[in-house]
């Protein structure tokens, strides 16, 4: 049985997506440097886990009984930065300090001195194995949080990648839900010629995974792919979600130059405009 979210829920979604880009947007354009295309392809996952799934509370960022959320692609840090600030971890003011020296925001997230960073990440590849031993220390400490992991599809290129598909899949980590962020482009062009990983939902299914495939930007489609993964029981499940990089800003979407480069400020005027215009779902 298909579970949506109410209205007012879906146009808080709308709301926190759209502050979210704008912020991903101006933190990036600030720093003169960062990847907004493969942040903004995620935004809307990012909102519906922390505004309509996660136990997570921002006054006790490191509660025992929280759920974990591992960037795994961590040069996407400006979505995860922007959702944290959304989220009460971070001022919003100090999204503006992305990159600058001094400051906690670095281009990868640090998990030291960040509130709401569950693992640093940034190497490629590296992140669904400390998902991994997340959610198998959460089974044999018999605690019920749930562990998130967000994957770029280019990332899939990583081997590392695989042997913790088998390690999840092996120790039945039914507690640990997986996203693969499929926008189709990498720094280098497309995925499928620089080193295609396809097909991606057979190959997590070849690795003994449960495996949904959704409209990445579909708030219901995202709420219910969740639900679903937390009644799996014996085995991890991924969730394939076809999204365009560079999301909300049409000059930005399905765009590989805009995988790392940065707007100008006239720029940033213009795709800040243009968000703001985006309609509430």
């Amino acid at each position: 049985m298909t579970q949506k979210l109410t209205p007012e829920q879906l146009k808080e979604l709308a709301v926190r997506a759209k502050s979210i880009r704008r912020n991903i947007v101006s933190m990036v354009t600030e720093a003169k440097s960062g990847h907004p295309g493969g942040s903004l392809s995620a935004a809307d996952m990012l909102a519906v886990l922390y505004f309509a799934e996660m136990k997570v509370d921002p006054a006790n960022p490191k509660d025992a009984n929280r759920d974990r959320f591992v960037l795994s692609k961590g040069h996407g840090a400006p979505v995860l930065y922007a959702t944290l600030a959304e989220k009460g971890y971070l001022p919003v003011a100090e999204l503006l300090t992305l990159r600058k020296i001094d400051s906690r925001l670095q281009g990868h997230p640090e998990m030291k001195h960040i509130p709401g960073i569950d693992m640093s990440t940034g190497s490629l590849g590296q992140g669904l194995s400390a998902a991994n031993g997340m959610a198998l220390a959460g089974k044999l400490d018999a605690r019920d949080y749930r562990v998130y992991a967000l994957l770029g599809d280019g990332e899939l290129e990583e081997g590392q990648i695989w042997e913790a598909a088998m390690f999840a899949a092996h120790y039945k980590l039914d507690n640990l839900t997986a996203f693969v962020d499929f926008n189709g482009l990498q720094i280098d062009g497309p995925v499928a010629e620089v080193m295609s990983p396809l097909p991606i939902p057979e190959k997590w299914q070849a690795f003994g995974w449960h495996v949904l495939v959704i409209d990445g930007h579909d708030y219901n489609a995202i709420y219910d792919a969740i639900q679903t993964a937390k009644t799996v029981k014996g085995k991890p499940t991924m969730i394939v979600a076809k999204t365009i990089k560079g999301k909300g800003v049409c000059q930005m979407e399905n765009v590989a130059d805009w995988h790392g480069k940065a707007p100008s400020r006239e720029e940033c005027t213009k795709f800040l405009a243009e968000l703001e215009d985006l309609k509430d779902k």
